[in-house]
């Protein structure tokens, strides 16, 4: 039992090797989840709280709070720049195809109507809205935002999305006592939420439209 304990102690590193290799590595992905919208930034966002909440170490949740929230920040302001250079260039650039690519045309029609309703509020409810930060992103290149404005924006949306997949962890590490089931139980609430909107418009499009007379 004693050697199984030892083996086990030398198997799992120390928190303070988690902590040193987890912020860093956090950070990266969600910068590249920003600049690349096919990575799970809300999953590895619940899920770094799960881990957070299994710490001893004081600040782990506010760590994880702030590395998440700037990462996502500069990754978006980082797309937003690569974006206005695509536009001001007579041919493109693969960055701004990459952003149109992923806005349907009645996502932005939709985004670009709210934009000039609701203007700097709408960045806010993009981020937490799946699949809703590109086609509003897009919205503000085509109505020629500079980079400022976007990001004055864009820095409370970052923190609020942050927030809100933290609470997912902090509750998933909350109600399960070993933290890779409060892991699994952020993941699985992450993607379901995450699918959710797009089952939605589906079911719409295959009901059955019933005419009157």
């Amino acid at each position: 039992m004693i050697r199984l304990a030892a083996a086990v102690t030398t198997v799992v590193p120390p928190e303070s090797t988690q902590q040193a290799l987890g912020y860093p590595s956090l950070f990266l992905l969600v910068l590249i989840g920003a600049l690349v919208p096919v990575v799970p930034t809300g999953a590895l966002v619940s899920s770094a709280a799960v881990v957070a909440v299994h710490q001893t170490a004081p600040f782990s949740l506010a760590l994880v709070f702030v590395t998440a929230a700037l990462a996502a920040f500069l990754g978006d302001a980082a797309l937003y720049w690569l974006g206005r250079r695509g536009l001001g260039s007579k041919n493109g650039s693969r960055w701004l195809e990459a952003i149109r690519s992923r806005a349907p045309e009645d996502r932005l029609a939709q985004a670009q109507e709210k934009l000039t309703e609701h203007g700097v509020a709408v960045l806010v409810l993009s981020r937490l809205v799946p699949a809703g930060r590109i086609p509003v992103m897009l919205a503000c290149l085509l109505a020629e935002w500079p980079l400022r404005r976007f990001s004055r924006g864009n820095l409370p949306a970052c923190l609020a999305w942050a927030a809100t997949y933290q609470v997912i962890g902090i509750l998933g590490g909350s109600l399960f006592r070993e933290p890779w089931e409060g892991v699994a139980a952020a993941i699985a609430v992450t993607v379901l939420v995450g699918a959710a909107p797009a089952v939605w418009r589906r079911l719409r499009r295959s009901a059955p439209v019933h005419r009157s007379g």
